[in-house]
């Protein structure tokens, strides 16, 4: 469980509750619980019949580990979060909540030894639930010779055993988890897999239909656009084959519907059509999300769930991805494919991601500190001094870019580098360094920039907009048109396209982006600002996330403390669902 404690400001704090007395006062004063936690307990206790301090202080701490992320709390170890404040003995804890009229009733559910609230707690259990009467039911039938055939087809040029063994698997079993990192060709695996089911689907005499999704519309834009790029190495016969899936965002895919924001057009009652569902960067799917797919995909349909599982967790609740890969573990008939060989990243860069993946602070350090072409560490306290000359430079050249109107080279150009950051707030946040970059590139022209639009303004779109079609994550520019108004241009899986500057409600300025944000997206050389030792966010899976955005070189910017702090600190979460599909296996 998180141990993050805010620092009320005042006694006017929005998240202090007034008059709080008991357990529920002393840990909403002390940072523990926010107002928010504290009065769904007091409501859940009013409507359970339930006014035991210690069982409503359980809930709380439910609630609020929801919003931390984690889909349970351990009430064994959650002391840990503030041990200097006197909390339950946790055996008589335990079992007051054991006994409360709430679990009966099934408010709150007790499993694992883990204290859920109920929704979650149903979330939990379906996923695994789904995914079991997958595996539990008869595979596909698989027409063998025409598969060797065209395994040995698709096979001519560089492919590893690892990708060929993870493609011919998705044809054997309807489910498949592919996981790998950067560079380790999953979606040369994902493309392969393709032509080997419109193969067997063509020699049924039918047309393989297939949806390629990612959670946000930078991940789907670049989903497309590499597929398209693998299949291009096929065959001729093969390409005709597969044709030409669209990529499209999660939330598009299963149906998005303005009445309900976790419910969709596709479920049980109305399933998704396709032969095929590939899900890109799985590791940034939530629980909740998971289980809507996972209703709405056909028991006869493949899925394929392909992503990172060393990566930056959904920012919902759950880490789905990197459960099933440790539920799954040692079990002979584990969907989970492993990719590791690199293709890509260069040597310094690999080495750098597997240091990190070791959870190895010298070697990682050591890595930082060797000279390289690839990888600079700068240890100082003045990160505008070492910001300034790269990020001005690449303001730049997106504002030249836009100026002339070519609105392609505009948003190509933020590719070419981008500032990560940990935070959105304070001196190491997102907010400030967009400011900063403003101001410097305000001085380098001559102008005041403060103007919500302005020429070269580099835009991040943070929200799904579907009478749009602009989603999440997408990314943009502004462009000087022919006739002297800006244009909005937004690169997506659709392509790019213009749109007027009032049009776009959910847009912010992207001189410098969260390391959340960037999951999905990859830039020639990065910079990854790290925040003080202390920082609440600094872990090694955003460490690791920020670093491998980088296609070619990456330049983190902090203190040697920090360095050291994220390595040592996993993002952990409390799930069950390891423990479910570990014991459902075993039986």
């Amino acid at each position: 469980m998180t141990t993050t404690l805010f620092e009320p400001v005042g006694d006017h704090d929005w998240r202090l509750v007034a008059g709080a007395t008991g357990l529920l006062g002393d840990l909403n004063r002390a940072g523990v619980l926010e107002a928010s936690d504290v009065h769904v307990a007091r409501r859940v206790g009013d409507l359970g019949d339930e006014s035991d301090p210690s069982v409503l202080l359980a809930v709380a701490l439910a609630v609020r580990a929801v919003r931390h992320g984690s889909v349970a709390v351990d009430l064994a170890s959650v002391a840990e979060v503030a041990p200097e404040l006197a909390w339950p003995e946790p055996a008589a804890w335990q079992a007051a909540v054991a006994a409360s009229p709430l679990v009966a009733a099934g408010a709150v559910r007790v499993e694992h030894g883990l204290l859920y609230l109920d929704r979650y707690h149903r979330l939990e259990q379906q996923v695994c639930a789904d995914l079991l009467a997958r595996a539990d039911q008869a595979p596909p039938r698989v027409d063998g010779p025409a598969l060797s055939a065209a395994v040995e087809r698709i096979s001519r040029g560089h492919l590893s055993d690892e990708q060929r063994d993870a493609a011919v698997a998705a044809v054997r079993q309807w489910t498949t988890v592919i996981t790998g990192g950067p560079g380790t060709g999953k979606t040369t695996t994902v493309a392969r897999m393709l032509a080997l089911l419109a193969d067997q689907a063509d020699r049924r005499g039918s047309r393989l239909s297939v949806a390629l999704s990612a959670p946000t519309g930078k991940a789907a834009a670049r989903l497309q656009e590499a597929v398209e790029t693998e299949l291009a190495a096929l065959t001729d016969d093969d390409r005709r084959r597969v044709g030409r899936p669209e990529a499209m965002t999660l939330h598009r895919l299963l149906g998005w519907r303005a009445d309900n924001a976790t419910r969709f057009r596709h479920d049980r009652t109305n399933r998704l059509k396709y032969d095929v569902v590939v899900l890109d960067e799985s590791s940034m799917v939530e629980l909740t999300m998971m289980a809507r797919l996972l209703e709405a995909v056909r028991p006869q349909s493949r899925l394929v769930l392909v992503g990172d599982p060393r990566q930056l967790t959904s920012v919902g609740a759950g880490a789905v991805l990197s459960d099933l890969v440790a539920g799954f573990e040692g079990d002979p008939a584990s969907p989970v494919a492993s990719l590791s060989e690199n293709f890509r990243a260069t040597g310094d860069l690999r080495e750098l991601a597997e240091a990190l993946r070791l959870g190895d602070a010298d070697a990682v350090l050591a890595r930082l500190r060797a000279p390289s072409t690839q990888i600079e560490f700068i240890e100082t306290d003045d990160a505008a001094g070492a910001l300034r000359a790269d990020t001005v430079a690449s303001a730049l050249a997106v504002r030249r870019a836009a100026e002339v109107g070519d609105a392609a080279a505009a948003v190509a150009a933020l590719d070419e580098h981008r500032l990560l950051c940990a935070h959105r707030e304070g001196p190491h946040g997102v907010r400030h360094w967009n400011r900063q970059v403003e101001a410097w590139l305000g001085e380098e022209l001559g102008l005041d920039l403060r103007s919500p639009w302005y020429v070269g303004r580099p835009l991040l779109v943070t929200t799904n907009d579907y009478a749009l079609e602009v989603y999440n994550g997408e990314t943009g520019a502004v462009v000087l048109g022919d006739d002297g108004r800006l244009r909005a241009w937004i690169a997506g899986s659709r392509g790019l396209r213009s749109f007027a500057p009032g049009r776009l409600d959910a847009v912010e300025t992207m001189h410098a982006m969260t390391i959340h944000k960037s999951q999905g997206s990859q830039a020639r050389r990065v910079t990854v600002l790290l925040p003080e030792a202390g920082s609440r966010l600094l872990t090694r899976e955003l460490f690791y996330t920020g670093v491998t955005r980088a296609q070619e070189q990456v330049r983190v910017v902090g203190s040697e403390e920090a360095v050291r702090a994220a390595v040592a600190t996993d993002a952990r979460r409390a799930t069950g669902l390891v423990q479910r599909l570990r014991a459902a296996r075993a039986t």
